[in-house]
């Protein structure tokens, strides 16, 4: 069936009546806001599976949004359907807690060993729920893997807002990639399962490797403002950015392997010694 040319208008006055950003609406229905960017401008059809996940989040009625009832004014999409009345969704969307208990069950079991079914049962839902929202369980790797990304992108941009100087993003930096709490014990699981992936070439594996490169020029970045600034010594950004990030996932590695209490295996110890390494390679003394 032809999409409504409407569609791509109808969904702009659902995030204007969200009263957020384009990306912001993309991150709450957990889809890639270029995608978005580009359905939006009529260069790329608006899937199915989208289309219910914007208009589950949004509270609208999925027909009015596809064009497929009449009438100007978008209807309450929970007044009764032919499914039946769902369940409220939480908070922040029925999607984003699918999300979320995924990214829970991936740092516990990996990503090979969660199933739909596992997945439903931690949302207290039917695995039908579950792909009325993705359709496919690359779909909801996928969105696990990006909701991650995102999470980790907007701590770092808060985390660096009141930031003194490079020295000093550097060292929160440091500190938001130490898995000193069990959000970032379980972000740093998603991450290293994601490293096999990336060695298989997988969908999500090449999408945690382009990730990567932009966390690594995030470092560079830093480095390189810090050497302007003076606070650092001239040194070379992207083999220093190489080095830091290097030690950054070895270190946590070893935190999150649960080697036997000692020296240099908690998370107290990798922040020292990140910390020491900056001192010895790049502060300007």
């Amino acid at each position: 069936m032809e999409q409504d040319p409407d569609v791509p208008a109808r969904v702009r006055e659902v995030i204007a009546a969200a009263g957020v950003t384009q990306r912001e609406f993309a991150r709450r229905i957990v889809m890639d806001p270029s995608k978005l960017s580009r359905s939006l401008g009529g260069t790329r059809r608006f899937t199915a599976a989208e289309l219910a996940r914007i208009a589950d989040t949004a509270d609208v009625d999925a027909a009015w949004l596809l064009g497929t009832r009449g009438g100007a004014e978008p209807l309450p999409a929970r007044s009764g359907t032919a499914r039946g009345r769902r369940a409220a969704a939480p908070p922040e969307g029925r999607p984003l807690q699918i999300i979320r208990e995924t990214v829970r069950l991936i740092a516990e079991h990996g990503f090979h060993a969660v199933r739909v079914q596992d997945i439903a049962q931690a949302c207290a839902t039917s695995t039908a729920a579950i792909h009325y929202h993705f359709p496919g369980r690359d779909d909801l790797l996928e969105a696990a893997v990006r909701w991650c990304m995102d999470e980790d992108t907007a701590r770092r941009a808060a985390s660096l807002a009141d930031a003194a100087d490079a020295a000093d993003e550097l060292r929160q930096l440091i500190e938001l990639q130490t898995p000193r709490t069990g959000r970032r014990r379980e972000q740093w699981s998603v991450w290293l399962d994601l490293w096999a992936e990336a060695a298989r070439s997988t969908t999500v594996g090449l999408l945690h490797t382009e990730y990567y490169r932009q966390w690594r020029a995030t470092v560079a970045d830093v480095v390189r403002r810090g050497v302007e600034q003076r606070v650092f010594r001239p040194v070379d950004p992207d083999a220093a950015a190489l080095h830091l990030t290097a030690l950054i996932d070895g270190l946590a590695t070893q935190v999150l392997a649960g080697a036997p209490e000692g020296p240099g295996t908690g998370p107290d110890d990798m922040y020292a010694a990140l910390l020491a390494h900056v001192d010895a390679a790049l502060t300007a003394h």
